[in-house]
């Protein structure tokens, strides 16, 4: 629908597209243009929420911030679009905050438009890793909406930074490792801990988020096959930073499967799981030291 009174403000705007609106519509969205890149779950999540709790408006919030798109009752459309007070959209919004609901989202994007050719390049550029969550997104996805434990934060947290280290000097030896996404997937890779298979629940949670590439990582880090003869894999540096860090200690191999193995001494197939593990790390081990040119501990131990 066109705006004949666009220059009057953007909330002319905004009455123009929720006149549309009709009767029978329960719920609508409004996104602003220059919001472009709203993951689709967030806009899931959103309408699971409202599905629970039928509110007036529902507001996705990014770490406490509220943003767009708000999901709005139908039945406010004619309220809306008769509003002359102050403050726009949030202003006639914030008539029924007494029946709004917050939903926290793993999505930064709900607060991020676009407002100069700055911002166009850097949106344009984080398009194009959409499927890797920042730091800020992983901590709100830990944190806020699966509400990970404390030590599973903490655990994620000295793993990824072994995984960083390891990745940097792997690169620096000529490896070609994507360390953004090496790092997110070190943060994530327990976020389903409670679950069981709990690193293909959580692969699977992250694919649902549209985390595609963190979720690959994330699948394998308990148990994977390596290709000897092929490259160095981001998966492969995961896999053996998660078996170097105990809680939120950095500790050698045979040392963090140690106890593991004798709790376990007197039930053969689950030993024999462990002994595999612990095997493969190994070979990982031979693998990257194989590449740097040094021990695994002369290299992390500069943490």
């Amino acid at each position: 629908m066109a705006n004949p009174h666009y220059r009057v403000g953007m909330f002319t705007s905004v009455a123009a597209g929720v006149a549309t609106i009709e009767k029978e519509v329960d719920a609508f969205f409004v996104l602003p243009v220059d919001l472009p890149l709203v993951r689709p779950a967030t806009i899931r999540r959103l309408l699971d929420a409202r599905r629970q709790n039928p509110a007036d408006v529902v507001y996705p919030a990014f770490s406490g911030e509220r943003g767009h798109p708000p999901l709005i009752a139908g039945r406010r459309a004619g309220t809306i679009t008769g509003w002359h007070g102050e403050g726009g959209l949030k202003g006639a919004l914030a008539q029924w905050d007494g029946d709004a609901l917050d939903v926290e989202v793993a999505d930064e994007h709900v607060l991020r438009d676009m407002d100069t050719p700055d911002d166009y390049r850097a949106m344009r550029e984080k398009y194009t890793r959409l499927e890797i969550p920042s730091e800020a997104e992983c901590r709100v996805l830990l944190e806020n909406v699966v509400r990970a434990d404390d030590s599973i934060c903490r655990h994620g947290q000295a793993v990824a930074a072994v995984a960083v280290r390891l990745g940097e000097a792997l690169n620096l030896a000529g490896c070609t490792l994507d360390i953004p996404l090496l790092a997110a997937s070190a943060l994530l890779h327990d976020l389903a801990r409670r679950e069981p298979d709990h690193a293909r629940s959580g692969a699977r949670l992250l694919c649902e988020m549209g985390f595609d590439a963190a979720a690959g990582l994330v699948a394998d880090h308990m148990d994977m096959t390596v290709a000897e003869g092929g490259p160095v894999s981001a998966g492969e540096v995961l896999y053996l930073a998660d078996k170097l860090v105990q809680g939120e200690r950095r500790v050698p191999l045979e040392e963090r499967f140690r106890n593991v193995m004798e709790r376990h001494a007197h039930e053969p197939a689950i030993l024999g799981n462990i002994v595999g593990r612990l095997k493969t790390a190994q070979l990982i081990q031979r693998r990257l030291e194989a590449v740097l040119g040094r021990s695994m501990a002369e290299v992390i131990d500069t943490l």
